[in-house]
């Protein structure tokens, strides 16, 4: 396993256990709109160091650990760790774009980087196949990745939980983003798997400019 793999893995248990035990030190490292506009903007990074619960954190570094050496293999640790915080910082502006008025608004989480991963890992490999706990026959990574976000666009326009929807497109923009960017022979060899995950984004951006969301 990647050293920077490992590092990010042990940095994001060792911070959300401190949180689980410690609500002062979650408040101070959470993602906090209010906080945020008054200045406190390393909350954009600290934030997707903390997690809910156990299986929050859990599913987080499972989904990371299981994709991160598709990334790692192609493109090398340092490419690695841009993609994986370019998305955690793409999820964070997002969510404080679409939620600036909202000074109430808070959320946790590695999820937008572990989405930007998935999506990176996908441009890499449109092959891949996912194998679900509850689902006894091999997924096709893509159709993950799309269903995803299709759901995120729902649970952005329900509200009715306390996932930070958001953050999973903004974290996937970014890696799709910083993927083609560093390879973007990917537009030519790649152009049906492209445009295929350019949809879930494609549909967050109409109905956010419709004011459906």
């Amino acid at each position: 396993m990647s050293t920077i793999l490992i590092v990010i893995i042990a940095a994001t248990i060792l911070f959300s256990l401190k949180g689980f035990n410690d609500l002062a030190f979650f408040r101070k490292y959470e993602f906090h709109i209010g906080s945020i506009r008054a200045g406190e903007q390393i909350r954009m990074i600290t934030s997707g160091f903390l997690h809910g619960d156990m299986g929050h954190l859990f599913f987080n570094m499972f989904t990371l650990y299981m994709f991160a050496p598709v990334v790692i293999n192609y493109f090398g640790s340092a490419s690695f760790l841009l993609i994986y915080m370019g998305s955690l910082i793409f999820g964070s502006l997002l969510t404080l774009l679409m939620h600036k008025n909202e000074y109430s608004y808070r959320a946790i989480g590695a999820s937008g980087a572990v989405t930007g991963i998935l999506y990176s890992a996908i441009l890499i490999d449109p092959s891949m196949n996912l194998y679900l706990f509850f689902i006894p026959i091999p997924i096709p990574a893509y159709l993950f990745g799309i269903g995803y976000l299709l759901y995120s666009i729902y649970g952005m326009k329900a509200k009715n939980d306390n996932i930070g929807h958001t953050a999973h497109f903004g974290g996937a923009i970014g890696g799709y983003l910083i993927t083609l960017l560093k390879e973007p022979v990917m537009l030519v060899d790649n152009t049906f798997m492209v445009v295929l995950l350019a949809i879930p984004i494609i549909i967050l951006f109409v109905l956010a400019k419709l004011g459906k969301l």
